[in-house]
């Protein structure tokens, strides 16, 4: 075992402590224990002010677990010492390998945090042999320690959204920073509405939040009533995607509805497996959906003219310049009112009732947009349905802010992964 404690010195070496034979135990062939023990004439540290300390006894001998080693599972054990310390009283020393009453070493929960982020939770506990709790105590030692180092500012944009984590209608509010050199998870609130959104804004604080320039969201209430109240001088820019979505959610709401008006009164069934050629965009569709598009479009059908209109508000995205932008805008809203298509007219009410939000994509030159929300979205959502999803919201927040936090780490003295 003398190549083992030589390993050690080099790559997990502490200043103060001496580790000392290296053996099997004798209960469990699997398992490594090396033997720890303070350097001569070294004082130990009070865990409370981080300051050496007068000993005052020693504690039972306590195991702390290390990274595996060629599948044998390797265990420190010391004997804790006490200290009187004339500012904390008499406490447990601190040990720069372990935090607290963790009993696995710094450097092991690291290992696991990091494999947590590749693997799911139960099978990174499986693939080192240890378990789930184990797994879930790493990530929350380097997400705390992460959170508790990481800079906030500065901030320039951030983008604002929902997603949904568990059955019913359970959503979280995400806090995103979109910046063009930096994106991240700034923030994570449980459910979706005003009072979980002045969360962050509490978080980051007045200053912080007075510097911020651009915020990207969707057209829900409570965020655009928050940011009215915490960011107004941010230039609010509402989510490309969101209203091309709602817009074809309302093109569907027409195709399904007059699919069924025809199939009760006898016609033709025209329209049946025609949803993904009038949602579609014209690049994506495939050779045979073009041609059914193409019949389609012959008929004088309420869903040939709701695709024709869908059609030409592509066109809204195209131009640079904001005031053309939104003559374009107006026009459109105009013709869409006279088309007596209910879920279009819809559509144009709300384009309306949010022009200046709108008109702020073009604005801000196009630089930002929800298009890096909705990305981030997606990674959160395979993050949580790698594991088949998490039962509380503190393991949730836990798992996004592991994955897509961008958080520092502590410095190893080796890199062990």
């Amino acid at each position: 075992m003398l190549q083992l404690i030589t390993i050690l010195n080099r790559c997990h070496h502490h200043r103060g402590f001496v580790y000392e034979a290296a053996r099997f135990s004798s209960t469990q062939r699997t398992t490594i224990e090396v033997g720890v023990r303070p350097r001569a004439g070294s004082a130990a540290v009070c865990s409370g002010c981080h300051r050496p300390a007068a000993g005052y006894d020693q504690l039972p001998e306590r195991r702390f677990e290390f990274i595996p080693l060629w599948g044998f599972l390797v265990f420190f054990l010391y004997r804790m010492r006490r200290v009187n310390c004339k500012t904390c009283g008499v406490v447990v020393e601190e040990v720069p390998w372990a935090s607290g009453k963790h009993q696995l070493t710094k450097v092991y929960m690291h290992f696991l945090a990091h494999w947590a982020r590749k693997l799911s939770w139960k099978e990174t506990a499986e693939a080192f042999r240890t378990s789930w709790d184990q797994v879930c105590h790493a990530v929350e030692y380097m997400v705390g320690w992460g959170l508790e180092h990481r800079t906030l500012g500065p901030i320039r944009a951030i983008g604002v959204d929902e997603i949904q984590y568990a059955k019913g209608h359970k959503y979280l509010t995400l806090v995103y920073q979109i910046d063009a050199n930096l994106t991240r998870l700034l923030w994570v609130g449980k459910e979706r509405t005003v009072e979980t959104f002045r969360g962050f804004f509490a978080m980051i604080g007045q200053e912080l939040a007075g510097q911020i320039e651009f915020v990207c969201s969707d057209m829900w209430k409570a965020y655009l009533r928050v940011i009215r109240e915490k960011c107004s001088q941010a230039l609010h820019i509402l989510d490309r995607f969101h209203i091309v979505a709602k817009m074809n959610e309302a093109l569907d709401d027409v195709r399904a509805g007059e699919a069924r008006k025809m199939a009760r009164e006898g016609y033709e069934p025209v329209l049946k497996k025609t949803r993904w050629c009038v949602l579609k965009r014209k690049e994506n569709l495939t050779a045979k959906q073009r041609f059914r598009l193409r019949d389609l479009l012959r008929y004088n059908l309420t869903t040939v003219r709701a695709y024709l209109l869908k059609e030409d508000f592509q066109q809204f995205w195209e131009y640079e310049s904001a005031t053309w932008a939104g003559k374009f805008l107006d026009e459109w809203c105009r013709q869409t009112m006279r088309s007596r298509i209910e879920p279009m007219k819809k559509i144009a009410r709300t384009l309306r009732a949010h022009r200046e939000l709108i008109l702020n994509y073009f604005k801000a030159r196009k630089e930002f947009s929800s298009g890096v929300v909705e990305g981030l979205n997606n990674k959160a959502k395979v993050t949580m349905r790698r594991s088949y999803g998490f039962r509380t919201f503190r393991i949730t927040e836990l798992a996004l802010y592991h994955s897509l936090g961008k958080l520092p780490e502590p410095e190893l003295t080796h890199e062990f992964f």
